[in-house]
């Protein structure tokens, strides 16, 4: 399995453009020399992973997005609490949620023992959701590299800057354009929901009470409510966790779209994609229609946050384990 993820992983590379733009200093070749080795060091173990936990690939793709719409692709994600550090995963959106950090201690150790501290934990999310990706049937694309890792965190950030699952369009849509990332950015990248779970306490509300008129949420379509409620009922259940896409919930394709045009969103920042804009709705048709457009798209807008206030030349550092920071 893991060698059919590292094949895979190169067959699709070769099939997307190399004329992704690196911003900053990032460079697709920076191990080139330093650490030739390192993609298929991150593609094996991410293989692996997948093989034995399904749920993974989607569990180390979300980080990289909660890691990046925090000050930038930074790692800061992966800290531990310590004396000068308030870990982010202890914040709202990722406690008892974020997961996968034994799968990046996996590879980050992997990598310390082929080339010492010379691979940042940035740069291996930024290459386990690329893989992570591939590995569920999505597309490839060319990492930009050279990203260094944050010497702190922030859990503020993390509570205000990361979308939430009840948040209105015109939220999330401020929120995406905080890191530099537009409408088209924010539909595709979204379209990560195709692989995943979400919890009950995430979309409770939809289901019995969405404006506090005790009414649910008219755009869920009341067959998809009914099938969730006894999985999610009023009180109890917060961690139940249910399909974000309950028709493919393991492949990476477009039919999480085909799932909102049948108001079949699990989250209300899914559905609002539909139901509260013109142009995210225009986005969403032509997904649906076109996954070749959509995997395009999602590609490129990966390239693009990956590409947010990243650490590079002589800011921050290589740690030598993810979880904590280098000791002087």
């Amino acid at each position: 399995m893991a060698m059919f993820a590292v094949a895979l992983v190169a067959t699709l590379l070769f099939s997307v453009s190399s004329a992704f733009p690196s911003g900053g200093q990032l460079d697709p070749h920076f191990y080139d020399h330093s650490c030739p080795q390192a993609q298929q060091i991150v593609a094996s173990i991410v293989g692996k992973a997948h093989y034995r936990d399904p749920r993974m690939a989607a569990s180390l793709l979300r980080l990289h997005f909660h890691d990046c719409f925090v000050k930038g692709c930074d790692a800061s994600i992966l800290l531990d609490s310590s004396a000068s550090v308030t870990s982010e995963k202890r914040s709202i959106p990722n406690k008892d949620s974020a997961r996968g950090f034994e799968v990046v201690d996996e590879i980050k150790a992997a990598l310390e023992f082929a080339c010492p501290r010379t691979v940042s934990c940035a740069d291996v999310l930024a290459l386990a959701a690329r893989d992570s990706t591939v590995v569920t049937g999505g597309p490839g694309w060319i990492v930009p590299l050279g990203r260094r890792d944050s010497l702190g965190a922030s859990i503020q950030g993390s509570n205000n800057d990361i979308p939430a699952p009840n948040n209105t369009l015109p939220t999330i849509i401020t929120k995406f354009k905080l890191q530099g990332l537009d409408i088209v950015d924010l539909v595709a990248l979204l379209g990560s929901h195709t692989i995943g779970n979400a919890r009950c306490t995430s979309f409770r509300q939809r289901l019995y009470n969405q404006t506090g008129n005790g009414l649910p949420d008219f755009t869920l379509d009341p067959a998809a409510a009914a099938i969730l409620r006894p999985g999610c009922p009023r009180s109890g259940g917060d961690q139940n966790l249910f399909f974000l896409d309950h028709v493919t919930p393991f492949k990476f394709d477009n039919q999480y779209y085909k799932n909102l045009l049948l108001r079949q969103g699990l989250l209300s920042s899914d559905e609002v994609l539909l139901t509260g804009s013109p142009a995210t709705a225009g986005l969403v048709k032509l997904y649906a229609a076109n996954q070749g457009i959509f995997f395009q798209h999602f590609a490129q807008s990966m390239v693009k946050m990956g590409n947010v206030s990243p650490l590079t030349g002589g800011k921050g550092e290589i740690r030598s384990n993810c979880r904590r920071v280098n000791r002087n």
